[in-house]
C-alpha cells in the first residue's frame, strides 16, 4: 500500500493523507473521497504510513501538474498565506503532450537598439524592458516569440486585462496566424475547452491573456512576457491574493526560461529589483508630444481644453479625455447638513447615474432612486459633486456638437463585444473623442490621436497611499503615450500640482530614482508590507478579533505594526472592516505573522497595492 499527502483543489483545507494500492506520481490529478463524495485533488508527495486509518484513492485521472507548476503552487500557498488547495485552484491540469518542431519567420526588421534589447531579454532570468511608449516593444516581443517557436517551445504573453486583447490579437494573428490565441475570463466554456486541446496538441504555440493565462498547462514553455507590468490588475483581489507578475517570475525560475517585464512606466519595485534595458525614443520617427499644464483642479474641461479639442476635430484628428471617476457624479451631497447620500450596505457615497435615474454603489452595486430631499435632514438643497466620465462626455457633446463622442469605462464597456466594437469604431475614425477612465491608458495603439487630455489628476495625488504619487505620474505618462504615435500631439493636463509632474514628463527614469530614494527606509522596495483585514457583520465581534490578533503580533521580532484600526472604507456589503498594517525587511517574518493571524473573519494580503 502507498500513502500520499493530497491537496483538495479549491478547498480551504490543509493536505489530507490517502492511500492507494498502486503508485501515483506527484502532480497527478485524482478523485479523493471526502464525506461520501469525491473531490478533485492533486497528489503532493509520497509519505510514510500514518498512525491513523486513511481513505483509499481508486480514481486516478489522466491529467497532471508538472513539477515546476506544482512548485509554483506551493510557493503561492506559502508566500501569499493560503492553503495549497486554494492555490491549486488557479491552475489547469492537462495530459502530457509532445509538440512537433516548426519554423516560422515573422518578417519584422528591428533596429540595432531593438536587437540589443532582444538579446538582453532572451536569457533564462527575469529582466525589465523599460521602453518609452511607441519605442517598439511589441516588435521585440514578436521576435522573441519567433525564436521561442523555432526552438520548438511555446510562449506566454500576459496583459493586465482584456481591454488590450483586440489589438494584441490582431498583431499576433498577423504574425503567427492560428499559432496564437487568446485566453481570458470572457471566453465561453466551450471555447476554453477547444483552446486547451489546441494548446496540448501544439496547434497553438502562443497564448495571450490576462492574469489567469499564467496557469495554463503550456507544454514546453520557453518564454513569458508580462506586458504593462506596472498595472495593478495583475494583483488578485481574492484569495490567494497573488500578483501574477511576481508569480510569473517564480514560474520562469522553476522552468529556467526568460521572463520579460515590459513597461514605459515600470513600478518602482521592479525597477529596483531587476536588471533593466532602457529603450528610449519612438519607433515612429514622425511622432512626438508637446505638454501643456492648465493650473487648476476642476473635473471639467476649461475654455482652453475645449479649444484644443475643437481645433483637433477641425484638423480631422482624434482625442482622448481621461477622468478617474465613473458615472455622472461621484457623490450627491446635502448643502444643509453636509452629508453625502451613502449606500445602505457600504460606508461610501453613492454615485449619480443620470441615464439610469439612480444612485449606484460602486462596491456592492446597490441602487436607489435619486432622492429629491436629504434622507438625514429633509433638506431639498442637494448638489452633485465631482464630475465623472458620463457627465464630462455630456458636456463635451454640448460644447462640440459636430464631434462624435463615446464613453470608455466599465459603465459603457460591459462585454468583450462592446470593447471590440468601440475600439474598431475609434480606429476607423468613426469616433472623434473617447472619454474614459484608466482603461484609456492601458497600452492601446491609436495612430491618429493628436490630443490627450488628463482631468482629475489631483484626485489621484490626494489618495491616502504611499503609491499615490507613482500612480499619478505613471498614468499621465501612459496617457501621453496614447498620442503622438504618427503625428505631433498635444498632451494637456489640468492640475494645481503641475510642479509635481513637470520635471518628469520626459524623464520617468528620473522620477523612479527620486521616488525610490524618498521611500527609504519605510516603504517598498526597501521593505515589505503585509495587511490583515478583519471583517464581520457584528462590529463588536470584529473589534474583539482585531485586538486578539494585535496581541499575538506584538512579540514578533523584526515585524513593525505600522498601525491598526478602522479601514478607510469602514463597511462594505454590511460587514464592518478593520485592518492591521505590518512592515518588515524579512518576508519570512511577515509570513509567520500572517499565518498566526489566520482564522475567523480574517483576510491576509502580502504586498498590498492599495489600502481601502
Amino acid at each position: 500500500m502507498f500513502y500520499y499527502d493530497v491537496a483538495l483543489i479549491g478547498l480551504k483545507l490543509a493536505p489530507l493523507t490517502y492511500k492507494s494500492e498502486i503508485a501515483i506520481d506527484c502532480g497527478a490529478k485524482v478523485l479523493a473521497p471526502l464525506k461520501g463524495k469525491k473531490a478533485e485533488a492533486i497528489v503532493l508527495n509520497k509519505r510514510d504510513q500514518p498512525p491513523f486509518e486513511c481513505e483509499v484513492i481508486t480514481d486516478i485521472l489522466d491529467e497532471t501538474l508538472s513539477p515546476e507548476y506544482l512548485k509554483t503552487a506551493k510557493f503561492i500557498a506559502y508566500y501569499y498565506i493560503c492553503e495549497i488547495g486554494e492555490a491549486l485552484a488557479l491552475f489547469i491540469t492537462a495530459k502530457k503532450s509532445e509538440i512537433k518542431p516548426i519554423k516560422i519567420d515573422v518578417n519584422i526588421m528591428l533596429n540595432d537598439r531593438q536587437k540589443e534589447a532582444l538579446d538582453f531579454i532572451d536569457r533564462p532570468k527575469p529582466t525589465l524592458l523599460f521602453g518609452d511608449t511607441g519605442c517598439g516593444k511589441s516588435e521585440i516581443y514578436m521576435k522573441l516569440f519567433e525564436r521561442v517557436l523555432n526552438d520548438n517551445k511555446t510562449a506566454l504573453f500576459l496583459m493586465p486585462e482584456i481591454s488590450l486583447t483586440p489589438q494584441i490579437e490582431k498583431r499576433l494573428k498577423e504574425r503567427f496566424g492560428s499559432l496564437a490565441t487568446l485566453w481570458h475570463s470572457k471566453i465561453s466554456a466551450a471555447k476554453k475547452r477547444k483552446t486547451l486541446l489546441a494548446i496540448a496538441s501544439g496547434e497553438v504555440r502562443i497564448v495571450a491573456g490576462a492574469r489567469s493565462a499564467l496557469f495554463l498547462p503550456m507544454p514546453n514553455l520557453g518564454a513569458i512576457v508580462v506586458d504593462e507590468e506596472h498595472d495593478e490588475s495583475y494583483k488578485s483581489a481574492q484569495t490567494p491574493r497573488h500578483n501574477a507578475r511576481d508569480v510569473a517570475v517564480v514560474l520562469a525560475k522553476e522552468l529556467n526560461i526568460p521572463v520579460t517585464l515590459g513597461s514605459a512606466t515600470p513600478c518602482a519595485v521592479s525597477f529596483n529589483r531587476f536588471e533593466t534595458f532602457r529603450l528610449k525614443g519612438q519607433f515612429f520617427k514622425e511622432g512626438g508630444r508637446n505638454f501643456r499644464f492648465i493650473p487648476n483642479s476642476i473635473d471639467a474641461p476649461t475654455d482652453e481644453t475645449l479649444l484644443a479639442l475643437k481645433e483637433t476635430i477641425e484638423r480631422k484628428k482624434q482625442a482622448i479625455v481621461f477622468l478617474p471617476t465613473r458615472a455622472n457624479f461621484k457623490y450627491l451631497v446635502c448643502q444643509t447638513c453636509g452629508e453625502s447620500i451613502k449606500c445602505p450596505f457600504c460606508d461610501v457615497g453613492m454615485s449619480v447615474h443620470s441615464a439610469k435615474r439612480a444612485l449606484i454603489c460602486h462596491y456592492c452595486n446597490a441602487a436607489l432612486p435619486i432622492p429629491k430631499i436629504c434622507p438625514k435632514c429633509g433638506s431639498a438643497e442637494l448638489s452633485a459633486n465631482r464630475r465623472g466620465v458620463a457627465e464630462v462626455a455630456g458636456l463635451l457633446k454640448e460644447a462640440l456638437p459636430n464631434a462624435t463622442i463615446a464613453q470608455f469605462d466599465r459603465d459603457a464597456i460591459k462585454s468583450d463585444a462592446a470593447l471590440r466594437n468601440t475600439l474598431e469604431l475609434f480606429n476607423d475614425r468613426k469616433i472623434d473623442i473617447l472619454v474614459g477612465t484608466q482603461m484609456l491608458s492601458k497600452g492601446h495603439n491609436y495612430h491618429d490621436v493628436e490630443t490627450s487630455i488628463a482631468l482629475g489628476l489631483d484626485r489621484l495625488l490626494a489618495q491616502c497611499d504611499y503609491r499615490a504619487y507613482e500612480r499619478a505620474v505613471s498614468l499621465l505618462t501612459q496617457l501621453a503615450g496614447r498620442a503622438g504615435r504618427k503625428t505631433k500631439a498635444l498632451v494637456l493636463a489640468q492640475t494645481a500640482n503641475y510642479d509635481r509632474f513637470a520635471p518628469y514628463i520626459n524623464d520617468y527614469e528620473r522620477f523612479l530614482k527620486e521616488e525610490i530614494a524618498k521611500r527609504d527606509p519605510l516603504y517598498p522596495p526597501h521593505i515589505r508590507l503585509l495587511r490583515i483585514l478583519v471583517s464581520a457583520i457584528n462590529e463588536d465581534s470584529a473589534i474583539k478579533r482585531l485586538e486578539e490578533i494585535v496581541e499575538k503580533l506584538m512579540p514578533i521580532e523584526g515585524v513593525e505594526i505600522i498601525g491598526y484600526g478602522v479601514c478607510p472604507i469602514a463597511r462594505i456589503k454590511t460587514k464592518y472592516r478593520f485592518h492591521i498594517l505590518l512592515r518588515s525587511k524579512s518576508a519570512k517574518a511577515l509570513i509567520f505573522a500572517g499565518r498566526i493571524s489566520r482564522g475567523k473573519w480574517t483576510d491576509i494580503e502580502m504586498d498590498p497595492l492599495s489600502i481601502s
